[in-house]
């Protein structure tokens, strides 16, 4: 069942909506961080946070409160909370509503998680071109600060906290958390080999915990409601999928948008609920669930989880459409939720243009410093280039699996898989159309789109 709420969003579309006086009014502003400073122990946050349940908002969908947990005072250096703000996944477009439309969400739950961990610095790393969205946090902060809520003793608590906005050159590889750390130490945005982890040495060398946006700014709800009540609005409370999150939809669909919507929402309903529709009355032909970086669903598949063991077996033999969106549920499909907007592709979209508009991205944003992505990135590009030109070869489709999974497990960080996931997803799922194209039954138009015997044919948009 569809359970819309406006826990995060109730400020969005109001006149000045962005502002200290609207948090307050319509969220009670603040007051839940009055409340955890002044009358709960740095180790109860914590512990309350787990109660919570909510996986992190930025694609891994790690514990929030478990990733708190893992931070140790040290002796001698201070400990910091680095927000990632930098949201350069292609088809995502959450995060920036909050920093536009409810900043001090972000700037309480900062407050928060800074107590928590035992910082007393708090950095929101957003890239460059969100202006409005570093305008606004500059803003809520200049507001916050000038109310006592942030600095020496904020709500008259001798524990100082102050939250900087730092702004990255807009490289999708400091999506990464020890890039967007190197980027935001003035270094090279690259990723680091772990361990050490950042909550062992992560900004300037120093315990650190790296929130998304969304999973900081969701913390003030939680703490308010009761991080136990929090978690039970989720139909997947019993799996440790808790609250209420944002869900974007866009792509081809009627009415594109970000929803806040509780844990457990199913794709069928974002689409035709929320979303209007496929555009053009169009049949559904597939799905990206999370971002552009997660494995593509086609809309004809099915759950297969025979084993009554299987997570999944509830929903056997039922589509996949109607799995509830969940970071668990969809690793179970042999995808992942991601950052939890949806891009819709219509029936006539061509999926080999799809993934090569894909893998232009991908190539172009790989930061060379591994061997497999640097190299592999620009093979999968080049030979998707070849097939779609109407140059290639079934050894080169072939190789394009080779390619992907050498990249796999074989980088630093995640972006070489996120690379070859997409690029494996749409060879399993649409073999077929690869293969048409190798054998001169599909062919690119002069005029850039697709002749496919339907007048819909299009790329899909990817940044």
């Amino acid at each position: 069942m569809l359970k819309v709420t406006n826990y995060l969003t109730k400020t969005y579309g109001q006149k000045d909506g962005w502002t200290l006086a609207a948090y307050e009014r319509d969220l009670e502003g603040y007051k839940t961080a009055r409340q955890v400073l002044t009358s709960m122990t740095k180790e109860q946050v914590v512990d309350e946070a787990k109660k919570a349940n909510i996986r992190g908002r930025g694609g891994a969908g790690f514990p929030m409160g478990v990733k708190w947990s893992f931070m140790r005072p040290h002796p001698t250096k201070p400990a910091y909370l680095v927000i990632n703000a930098d949201e350069g996944e292609p088809g995502t477009h959450k995060d920036r509503t909050i920093m536009e439309l409810n900043p001090h969400s972000v700037v309480e739950g900062c407050i928060i998680g800074c107590y928590g961990i035992g910082a007393h610095v708090a950095y929101i790393y957003v890239r460059d071109e969100l202006h409005l969205s570093k305008e606004r946090l500059w803003a809520a902060i200049k507001e916050a600060r000038a109310k006592g809520y942030l600095g020496r003793t904020p709500f008259g608590k001798d524990y100082p906290v102050e939250v900087h906005v730092h702004t990255g050159a807009g490289a999708y590889i400091c999506g990464e958390e020890t890039s967007l750390l190197n980027s935001l130490e003035g270094r090279r945005g690259e990723p680091r080999l772990k361990p050490p982890f950042p909550a062992q040495a992560g900004a300037f060398g120093c315990p650190t915990t790296v929130n998304n946006l969304e999973t900081i700014a969701a913390v003030p709800t939680a703490f308010r409601l009761g991080c136990e009540e929090f978690s039970k609005l989720s139909t997947l409370h019993d799996i440790k999928d808790g609250g209420v999150r944002l869900f974007g939809v866009n792509g081809h669909v009627n009415k594109p948008g970000v929803h806040e919507l509780c844990v457990g929402v199913t794709m069928r309903e974002l689409i035709y609920d929320l979303g209007g529709g496929v555009l053009g009355d169009r049949p559904l032909l597939a799905v990206i669930p999370g971002g552009s970086s997660t494995p593509i669903l086609r809309a004809d598949e099915k759950v297969s989880a025979p084993d009554e063991k299987n997570p999944l077996h509830k929903w056997h033999d039922m589509s996949v459409l109607d799995v509830p969106l969940g970071v668990d549920t969809f690793r179970g499909l042999g995808t992942m939720l991601g950052t939890c907007c949806i891009t819709v592709m219509a029936e006539g979209t061509c999926p080999v243009a799809s993934m090569h508009n894909l893998m232009q991205f991908y190539r172009h944003e790989s930061c060379g410093q591994c061997t497999p992505c640097r190299e592999g990135s620009a093979w999968l590009l080049r030979i998707t280039e070849k097939i779609l030109d109407g140059r290639g070869t079934m050894e080169e489709l072939d190789q394009l699996h080779d390619v992907a999974n050498s990249i796999m497990g074989n980088t630093i960080c995640a972006f070489g898989e996120g690379t070859a996931m997409p690029a494996l997803g749409f060879l399993k799922k649409f073999r077929k159309d690869f293969e048409a194209y190798v054998k001169g039954e599909k062919t690119k138009a002069k005029n850039g789109t697709l002749a496919m015997g339907s007048e819909f044919a299009t790329r899909m948009e990817g940044h």
